[in-house]
């Protein structure tokens, strides 16, 4: 095992001594890369936003944007990182930074280097250019908002994550519009055509604690076996944020976002597997549209910057019951492939959450992947309800799946998240659903029992009745979506 060590701007620094809960913000800034800023300490503002050279679909390596605020910096051991002092200087602007910079894009300058290094990431996208402007990314529907999405491919999405309070948008949408393809000599560009550095086995040891990434399964169910207490960490969208605001520690903490065994998607006759450790974004990638519910919940599920860090096994693995994988999941009758040293068991999701924050999960366990059994249902939704329409956490979630076959409901699953103190099924809906007319009437009796669904509670982000109200709301709207041909022909 080699002493841990990141690349950053193309220089080889050493981590020796380095605690498990540094943040690569800290990190950073702490060795004089002041670009990157620490602005919600969340995920929520993008200040911190860096590039890190990770393993793409289009290229052998894609520049991919992560919140350096959330991500220990240990995570990146063996890693390539790019801040935006590494992009461009002074003297030679980056294609991103000149832009930016000509068309008023800047003003205090805080968040400037954190839209810069998510602006760039989606310009070295390698597909960005064959998307076009009205779908953004490969294999996504076409969505009615056209101006999300450039003449030249660029997604706006990219910048979801990333906040300004003085500037405003326009300059910066009008700079990510104007960037054209990076030129034949940019170093970038061409790193894309080469792997990104292999994830080797880590150990990182200071201030008292432990940061391992094994070189594989086995090595880490070992590890857990012996350690049950262990803090298991994926993207760190979710334990990051108990670091900087809840100033969490941990003794030990076993990585797995990197174990080959957690990275892999099958899609097979009967059902499609989902590794735990595949990041949100790349699952979007490689189903490329297979799972159309899914492509609804992705855009909602928070920023692309979370997005790029986040894994399905990270957000059913916290047990919260305002994550948003979990409702559509549901709805897709999902279940979650536990693996352990003495083997594997399948446990459907609808059984998984036992309280709040618990789960069937036993010390020792890890969520190896989520199968997803075919055929889908045909009649699919995700809606979620929340103050922002993105980069927001939900009030109130729901995952529909629904087969209407000649009028009738033939079959029901239906997920909720945000109305209870796990994330659960609305049982007394579907079975108010199953076997009757699709018809207006029928959905209005229906939502009456959605609403009393759960057990919904106040809080900060809604009232309990204005979460029931939304839940019988989600009905009304899924039908109106989906009439009949009869009821559209009335």
């Amino acid at each position: 095992m080699q002493s841990p060590a990141v690349t950053v701007n193309g220089q080889v620094v050493p981590l020796d001594g380095v605690a498990p809960h540094t943040t690569a913000l800290d990190w950073l800034r702490g060795r004089g890369l002041l670009g990157c800023k620490e602005g919600c300490a969340e995920g929520e503002c993008g200040a911190c936003s860096v590039l890190v050279a990770r393993p793409g679909v289009a290229a052998p390596t894609q520049w991919t944007a992560l919140n350096a605020c959330l991500l220990p910096i240990a995570a990146l051991d063996g890693q390539e990182l790019v801040t935006a002092e590494g992009l461009g200087t002074p003297a030679a602007l980056h294609p991103v930074q000149r832009e930016i910079a000509v068309r008023g894009g800047s003003q205090c300058g805080y968040c400037t280097p954190g839209f810069v290094c998510s602006m760039a990431a989606e310009y070295y996208r390698p597909d960005r250019a064959a998307a076009g402007p009205s779908t953004g990314r490969p294999g996504a529907a076409a969505e009615p908002d056209g101006h999300l999405h450039g003449p030249n491919g660029f997604d706006l999405h990219a910048l979801s994550g990333n906040l300004c309070r003085c500037t405003g948008y326009r300059p910066l949408r009008d700079a990510a519009f104007a960037l054209g393809e990076p030129p034949a000599e940019d170093p970038f560009a061409a790193r894309r055509d080469a792997p990104p550095p292999p994830v080797a086995a880590t150990r990182v040891v200071g201030g008292g604690a432990e940061f391992v990434r094994p070189a594989d399964l086995p090595g880490a169910l070992d590890l857990l076996a012996g350690r049950p207490g262990a803090l298991v960490l994926a993207g760190s969208t979710d334990w990051g944020v108990d670091v900087n605001l809840r100033a969490a520690r941990a003794a030990l903490v076993v990585a797995v976002d990197r174990l080959p065994e957690l990275r892999t998607l099958d899609v097979g006759p009967e059902s499609v597997e989902i590794g735990a450790a595949l990041t949100l974004t790349e699952v979007e990638t490689l189903l490329a549209g297979r799972v159309p519910l899914l492509d609804e919940l992705f855009p909602q599920f928070a920023s692309r910057l979370i997005r790029n860090g986040a894994t399905i096994g990270g957000n059913l693995g916290t047990g919260s019951p305002i994550g948003d994988t979990a409702p559509a999941l549901l709805a897709l009758d999902a279940s979650v492939v536990l693996a352990s040293p003495e083997g594997e068991r399948e446990v459907p999701l609808a059984d998984y959450h036992t309280g709040y924050r618990q789960s069937v999960r036993r010390p020792g366990e890890l969520i190896r992947a989520v199968r997803i059994p075919l055929p889908q249902p045909r009649v699919v939704a995700f809606h979620k309800i929340a103050k922002r329409r993105f980069d927001d956490i939900s009030s109130v979630a729901v995952g529909f799946g629904l087969d209407v076959e000649d009028g009738v409901v033939r079959r029901a699953r239906i997920g909720l998240g945000g109305v209870a103190a796990t994330p659960l099924r609305a049982r007394a809906t579907e079975a108010a659903l199953v076997g009757r007319p699709w018809t207006e009437e029928m959905v209005r009796s229906a939502a009456r029992v959605m609403a009393g669904e759960g057990t919904p509670l106040d809080d900060h982000r809604a009232s309990a009745a204005y979460r029931s109200a939304m839940l019988g709301q989600a009905l009304l709207r899924l039908h109106t979506q989906h009439r009949t041909p009869q009821e559209v022909g009335a």
